[in-house]
């Protein structure tokens, strides 16, 4: 039952962990995108630590490109599978070919708007006569890609949402394995340089775009892609539910971006080691948060299903185990980064002086890390269970309303350079705690009330 879809029925635990494994893979793969460029751009003989800044540079407008794909994928994805839930097939694929239409005209759009605009964009996001030729040199091609980048990121979480986790990861790896190959051929070999690894981005996702297409078209999904149309009452509500990750990943992008201006200014001579520091700790980040990511998008699905289908003793259950599984990644990722950053550091660069700098930025950066727990179940129990103005606020309390003002205050108060990652630290603390217990007052106990009348 749960291969097709329905996850009203056997071990919660059992089924996010099914669906978890996969995503959580793809996660992993998923990084190698970015990640495998910065690591063969690092270590470009005599420019690669000039080339991976100038990466950090455009790094925000890529996460702008990724916010637009969060707007429809986990706008769209949670209702359809409330939808489902309910037994409206009909509604289910409507929501799901609203997202896919909606995807490909934002993203004509996104790509025309970044490409002419990124000479203007880039020198505003921190980019300078060493980093800024690098910046324009990536992002100038990688945003020929944005079309391919949304499908492949926002569809694929309609096929998570329909229990086919095993093609998602596919998804995910088929691009991936492409980018890993062809990335030191162009970099090096062709002697493209950073312009290589753009390329080789780009011919990645779109195999992935292409896969996801042809599977969401076949005869095997629970609910197929037959026609593009956009559904007007639809698509308010996805873009409304979609508003979170949406800002999640767009204020992710603006923090970016003032945290680079930031550290250029109160970084003096030594901007650059911090830019790129906190360059490398984004990455390390991203891989960090790779098995929540994958533990919560498991888990969504099953929350969103048994909502709609009126079981919220199943909704429980899935939060709670998104709730420990996730504090337990977490602890573990906490211990690492507290006591033994460098090994880390050295997989991005064999530059002394960036490992040692970014070493000590990084225990900052991570000392209040296992409270992301509390981040990841509220913000995911809120998208998954449609609660948009929950949701939304605070993703806008964490990066905007905390974090954007504390990264410009922090420096001016004594901490100088170090400020930016002493923001994060303090906005973990403060925005965690609040969304986890908005969450358990507004929705958990009125679950839990629920499931206890239900059973009377």
């Amino acid at each position: 039952m749960a291969a097709k879809g329905d996850f009203s029925q056997g071990s919660v635990g059992k089924i996010i962990f099914r669906l978890s494994l996969p995503i959580m893979l793809a996660e992993l793969v998923h990084l190698a995108y970015n990640i495998v460029d910065r690591l063969f751009i690092s270590h470009m003989p005599g420019v690669g630590t000039a080339a991976l800044m100038g990466v950090g540079v455009a790094f925000p407008l890529i996460s702008l490109i990724t916010a637009f794909a969060q707007l429809f994928g986990t706008g769209g994805a949670p209702l359809a599978s409330i939808a489902r839930g309910e037994g409206d097939m009909e509604k289910s694929a409507r929501i799901q070919e609203t997202a896919f239409s909606a995807l490909l005209i934002t993203g004509a759009a996104v790509t025309a708007i970044m490409y002419f605009g990124a000479p203007y964009f880039l020198p505003v996001l921190g980019g300078d006569a060493q980093t800024l030729p690098y910046a324009l040199e990536y992002f100038s091609i990688y945003v020929l890609g944005t079309i391919p980048v949304m499908i492949s990121l926002g569809m694929n979480s309609f096929i998570n949402g329909q229990g086919f986790a095993k093609i998602g990861m596919v998804t995910v790896i088929l691009g991936a394995a492409m980018n890993i190959a062809l990335d030191p051929l162009l970099i090096y070999t062709a002697g493209m340089g950073v312009k290589g690894a753009a390329v080789a981005t780009v011919i990645s996702q779109l195999a992935s775009a292409i896969w996801v297409v042809l599977f969401l078209t076949g005869k095997k999904p629970v609910v197929r892609i037959s026609r593009l149309r956009i559904s007007g009452p639809d698509l308010k509500s996805i873009v409304k539910l979609g508003a979170t990750g949406f800002m999640f990943k767009a204020t992710t992008s603006i923090v970016q971006a003032i945290v680079n201006v930031v550290l250029k200014t109160w970084g003096g001579a030594a901007s650059t080691l911090y830019i790129g520091s906190m360059t490398i700790i984004n990455s390390i980040r991203e891989i960090t948060l790779c098995p929540c990511n994958g533990i919560s998008f498991g888990a969504t699905p099953v929350m969103s299903f048994n909502y709609g289908a009126k079981k919220p003793e199943r909704v429980i259950q899935a939060m709670k185990v998104m709730l420990w599984s996730t504090l337990i990644i977490n602890f573990i990722f906490w211990g690492l980064m507290v006591f033994a950053p460098g090994w880390m550091f050295s997989l991005f660069t064999s530059d002394p002086e960036l490992i040692a700098t970014g070493s000590a930025c990084a225990r900052i950066y991570f000392v209040a890390f296992p409270l992301m727990t509390l981040q990841i179940t509220g913000q995911n129990t809120f998208t998954s269970l449609n609660f948009p103005k929950y949701a939304l606020f605070f993703s806008l309390l964490r990066k905007i309303i905390l974090v954007a003002p504390l990264t410009l205050l922090l420096p001016g108060l004594g901490l100088g350079v170090l400020g930016p990652f002493w923001a994060e630290t303090v906005s973990q603390v403060i925005g965690s705690v609040a969304c986890f217990t908005t969450m358990y007052l507004v929705i958990w106990k009125r679950l839990r009330k629920d499931a206890e009348e239900k059973t009377e």
